[in-house]
């Protein structure tokens, strides 16, 4: 079902995200590192099924894959389980503290730069099959 670049893409997301929130927020929690890990696993499905379409498009759908997981992570770790990993309740539209409008314009400004990534593992994985 899912491909090496695909399981590539989730261990470089489950190691980026985190060392992207302790570089950004000084800490992180390791569930980041799965949310970090489905996420980009997740971008890189978009920009397979959506190759040749406008990257907008393509970085508006993976930013909404991401606050869907970031609304799920939350619901789980922050109402659930009562970890508080992150609380958007003093933004302007929050969705019960999980998420909010401004983030997700956040994710799609990281999805264009994921989109360039992904990208150049595909391009490696193309490389690597040709060569073997």
């Amino acid at each position: 079902m899912f491909g090496k670049n695909t399981a590539y893409c989730f261990l470089t997301g489950a190691v980026g995200y985190p060392a992207l929130e302790l570089i950004v927020r000084g800490r992180t929690h390791w569930s980041m590192a799965l949310a970090g890990g489905i996420c980009l696993a997740g971008i890189h499905r978009i920009n397979q099924r959506m190759h040749g379409k406008k990257l907008a498009l393509r970085a508006a759908a993976g930013a909404l894959l991401i606050t869907t997981v970031e609304f799920a992570v939350g619901l789980m770790v922050n109402c659930a389980l009562g970890w508080n990993v992150w609380d958007y309740s003093d933004r302007p539209l929050n969705l019960l503290g999980q998420v909010c409008p401004s983030f997700t314009g956040i994710w799609f400004g990281l999805c264009l730069g994921a989109f360039a990534v992904l990208d150049r593992i595909e391009e490696h994985g193309k490389n690597v099959a040709q060569n073997a």
